[in-house]
Parts: structure tokens; sequence; C-alpha cells
């Protein structure tokens, strides 16, 4: 395939993907939002009054970088997993494999409309946000480039989810039993200095803390670990994940096995 083709391939699929949760807003954006809603009331006016600061300021503020992330993550990854294993189930994704178009396109494609609902909700909690506090952004740019990066990492291991899973059950353990913990212990709630040093050290471990950190200092300018280890952590998780879903997607695993 020529770029020309190769483009027209990628926007196809792309354009298919964000059509297909547009469609069912109701189900995919509506949900995130009032969900959000609940935790902005309930953890930050309601419990947040009782906290006061953390790390200099208002408990509502510190939580609201954290949450955006939260959505971005779980949105990006469900999204991805749940239409490639459709796709897949269905047996469409043969006819995707056996076209002329590279398995990076296919890939690249399903992973860009999984970022597309992810950054979306995104906004969409966001705008709810305002409606609890200001929100200043110290460092727009870094803001938008950690959330973009976060977006494309889970939406890769939602791909990677979705070509291992049998059944439609096995799409919903790792957000349940992996994602959701490792998000609720990532720093969402609380500055990880408050901590025993050792649980410090093992929160170290967990990636989604590295992401909430570095989307919190693009807010507030302030996290509890090194910014720039942080970014190469991310670029690194996406490398490696890109080419291991690209491999698997090559080699058929859980396609044609």
């Amino acid at each position: 395939m020529n770029p020309t083709q190769i483009a027209i391939a990628l926007w196809t699929l792309v354009h298919k993907e964000v059509k297909r949760f547009t469609r069912i807003w109701p189900q995919t954006l509506l949900p995130p939002s009032i969900t959000m809603t609940m935790y902005f009331i309930i953890f930050g006016n309601l419990i947040g009054s009782r906290i006061g600061e953390m790390d200099g300021y208002s408990y509502m503020d510190f939580i609201v970088p954290g949450l955006i992330m939260m959505a971005v993550i779980t949105n990006t990854y469900s999204n991805v997993a749940s239409s490639f294993f459709s796709n897949k189930f269905q047996r469409s994704i043969e006819e995707m494999m056996v076209s002329p178009m590279p398995n990076w396109v296919i890939l690249t494609g399903f992973v860009l409309g999984g970022m597309a609902r992810g950054l979306g909700v995104g906004l969409i909690v966001t705008g709810v946000s305002l409606f609890f506090t200001r929100l200043e952004v110290a460092h727009p740019f870094l803001t938008v480039f950690v959330v973009v990066l976060t977006a494309a990492l889970f939406a890769i291991g939602g791909f990677i989810n979705a070509l291992l899973g049998k059944k439609f059950d096995d799409i919903s353990i790792v957000p349940t039993f992996v994602l959701t913990p490792l998000t609720y212990l990532g720093g969402v709630f609380y500055s990880i200095s408050l901590l025993p040093a050792f649980w410090q050290g093992v929160s170290m471990l967990n990636p989604i803390l590295y992401m909430v950190n570095v989307f919190r200092y693009g807010f507030l300018g302030v996290s509890d670990i090194p910014v720039g280890w942080a970014l190469a952590a991310i670029l690194a998780f996406i490398t490696v994940l890109f080419a291991v879903a690209l491999w698997m997607l090559e080699h058929g695993k859980g396609i044609r096995s």
C-alpha cells in the first residue's frame, strides 16, 4: 500500500471506532461524568472539607488531576479491549488481517480510537470539575503531553488484553482486579509522602503513580516523584507494549490460535 492508501485505511478505522462509541454516548460518555461528579461531591466537598490541605493545596484541587487521569485510563483501556474483542469474536478482524492493510495500521487505528474516547471523557470530567473548583494549569504543554501518552499506553494495554481474551468475561478481569486497585493506590486520593518509608517504596512499583503525579505536576506544580523519570518510564512502557502488541498481531496470537 502506498502512503495515501495507508492514510485512508487508518482514517477509516479511526472514524469507525469514534463513530462506534459516540453512537452509544449514553453508555460510553455519560456514565463516567456522573461517576466523577459523585467523587467530586463525596471526596472533594464532604470529606475534603474535613481533611484540609494536601501538599499546600485544598483537597479538592489535589484530587482533581488524579480523577481526570483515572477517567482517561479506565475509558481508554475498556474501549479498545471491548471493541477489538468484539471484532475478534465476530471474525471481522480476520478480514482486516487478510487485507493489504499493514498490521501496524490495524493496531494504531484501534489505539487512536480508544484514545479519542479516553481523552473525550477526560475533557468532560475536566468540564465537570469546573463546577467544584477553579483549575489553574501550571504547565499546559506537559499536562497535555502526559495525558496523551497515558491514553496511548492504556489503549495498547487494552489491545493486548483483547488479544489474550478467550471470552467476554476475560476482558473485565484486568480492569477489575488489576487496573482499578492500581489506580486507587496510585496517589489519586493521597500523597505518598504520608505513607511510611516501606510503603512509599512499594508504591514506586505502581506505574500509575508516575502518570498521576506528572499530570498533577502539570496542574499544580507539585509531584512526589521526579517528573523526568516518570516521563521516561511512560515512554518505555509505550515502546515495549506497542512492540509486544504488534508482534502478537503479526503472529496471530489469540486470533489464529
